[in-house]
């Protein structure tokens, strides 16, 4: 790449980054579209994140930050503010430096999601959703089902607090249409969404019983790896409609570039995003 004084300089943060594409993906996208900048990884420790943060946005030519784990729900506390799907997930994975000097964070992970169910072509609007999983992900997918329209969002976690957390976080701005699930029973939902790990590990069980999705109902894996997974191929035995994740990463591309201030690029790739499945395809 030819770096120069006038790149702009973008920093992904996390701990450990050795697995971060970040990189890759958007400064092949920078290269082939010819925009002065460059993504850069940064293994910072959670101790020293504050600091961080506070100091490398002073410099003129950073324009902001990715954030990865573990940073997401702690970076939420150092933001000037924030947009309302990271106040209500409780995460940020987007930083830039405003104009009068405020530090300003986003959430996309939950809209990537939900922009991938657009590219699916499911309407979240008026859907009996159940969510499997409420870890960091969970959080920001059902901020987003939510704010989308779900008609009903039952949210099932194993520890039935962690649930019962994120849904008394959401019920002030969605009322009566965000639940705890008291099982992983998918019957009767029109949607599914695994935000679980179950599946990362070979032998692990599936977080539900394919058999018991309703005729119709679509399911959807946000597992980024070991594609497909075991509940995809489990849901295709099955004759059910189901939907790899990694679509929620491929969606997200546009935001960060708009929020980064790079409007045109992002222009440019959301009339074909073809270029960028291809970069971010499972491995």
């Amino acid at each position: 790449m030819n770096i120069t004084g006038t790149t702009r300089v973008f920093i992904i943060i996390g701990d450990p980054v050795a697995q971060v594409r970040a990189p890759e993906v958007y400064n092949h996208l920078f290269r082939r579209h010819d925009v002065d900048a460059v993504v850069v990884p940064a293994k910072v420790a959670p101790a020293h994140l504050a600091g961080f943060v506070k100091n490398c946005l002073k410099a003129d030519n950073i324009g902001g930050l990715w954030v990865t784990i573990p940073h997401k729900a702690a970076m939420l506390e150092l933001m000037d503010r924030c947009d309302p799907l990271a106040r209500l997930a409780g995460a940020v994975n987007a930083v830039r430096r405003n104009a009068d000097g405020s530090i300003e964070g986003a959430l996309f992970d939950g809209l990537g999601l939900v922009k991938g169910l657009d590219h699916f072509g499911i309407d979240v609007v008026g859907r009996r959703v159940l969510m499997v999983g409420a870890g960091g992900a969970g959080q920001a997918v059902a901020a987003a089902l939510a704010q989308r329209g779900a008609g009903r969002l039952a949210i099932y976690n194993r520890t039935t607090a962690r649930a019962a957390e994120l849904v008394d976080r959401l019920k002030p701005a969605f009322g009566a249409a965000v639940e705890v699930a008291s099982s992983a029973d998918p019957a009767g939902h029109d949607l599914i969404v695994n935000c679980t790990s179950q599946g990362l590990k070979p032998g692990d069980s599936l977080p539900f019983d394919p058999s018991r999705v309703d005729p119709g109902a679509a399911v959807v894996d946000i597992l980024m790896t070991r594609q497909p997974t075991a509940l995809l191929q489990a849901c295709a035995a099955r004759g059910v409609q189901a939907y790899p994740g990694f679509e929620m990463l491929v969606q997200q591309v546009p935001l960060y570039l708009d929020f980064m201030g790079l409007a045109e690029l992002a222009q440019t790739l959301r009339a074909d995003l073809s270029e960028v499945r291809a970069l971010l395809a499972p491995r």
